[in-house]
């Protein structure tokens, strides 16, 4: 019984984890939207299907431990191939929505072209690395949960930057965005400490990828090809 009833308590943290990473990320952008810095309906039908897409994946995230609570396996991993889908559609359209955001203007202003280029190819495809690395692992549940938690803290940054005051904070943007993600991480640890003892080596993975993932957008935008691509791309 008390086995039972532990692991009763670890879906209940993972689900707990979903929902306050979906919140968190809907409220970003609803409230962002709410104050009246974007108009949804002037926003290209892609942007819609990703943010769908999105809607969808978090929906997921909560579920999914709920399936494992109840010993719904079966459904647990039909959903868990929906997920998958739903990781390469979001990977790939936030590559695509960031070349097109250069190409009809409508980045941030306070992203240079490049920046916001390498910002959006390097925040998808190391998302959809993580979903698939997530997907490989889905035998080692406790690599599994750890690694989808880890794709979603990943996208965490869209949220953040309709939440922080981006344009004021200069050159502490990118380690402020970078903090917020760890503390998203180190919720996890301590989740790790508390019922193993030390920290489990998928979490330390998730912040190691999240520190190089940051590094990474970084040194991109100051490349020559990632400057030439997204001038071209803006028409410059």
């Amino acid at each position: 019984m008390a086995t039972i009833a532990g692991a009763a308590d670890a879906e209940r943290f993972w689900q707990r984890m979903a929902i306050g990473l979906a919140v968190f990320i809907v409220f970003g952008f609803a409230q962002f939207t709410a104050r009246g810095f974007v108009d949804p309906l002037r926003a290209p039908f892609w942007v819609h299907l990703h943010g769908a897409a999105m809607l969808g994946w978090l929906a997921l995230l909560i579920v999914q431990p709920t399936l494992v609570s109840r010993r719904n396996l079966v459904l647990h991993r039909r959903l868990g191939w929906v997920g998958a889908a739903l990781a390469l559609v979001i990977a790939c359209l936030g590559v695509f929505i960031g070349a097109m955001a250069l190409v009809l203007h409508r980045q941030p202003p306070f992203f240079t072209p490049p920046f916001f280029l390498a910002l959006t190819a390097v925040e998808s495809l190391v998302f959809g690395a993580m979903a698939a690395w997530a997907i490989r692992r889905r035998r080692a549940t406790d690599w599994h949960r750890r690694l989808m938690i880890g794709a979603t803290i990943v996208v965490l940054e869209p949220a953040l930057g309709r939440l922080l005051p981006i344009p004021l904070m200069g050159v502490w943007a990118e380690p402020a965005v970078t903090l917020c993600q760890l503390a998203a991480v180190a919720i996890v640890a301590a989740h790790d400490r508390r019922t193993r003892g030390a920290v489990h080596p998928a979490t330390w993975a998730v912040a190691a990828v999240v520190i190089a993932e940051r590094v990474a957008i970084s040194l991109l935008a100051m490349t020559p090809p990632v400057i030439a691509l997204a001038a071209r791309l803006a028409g410059g």
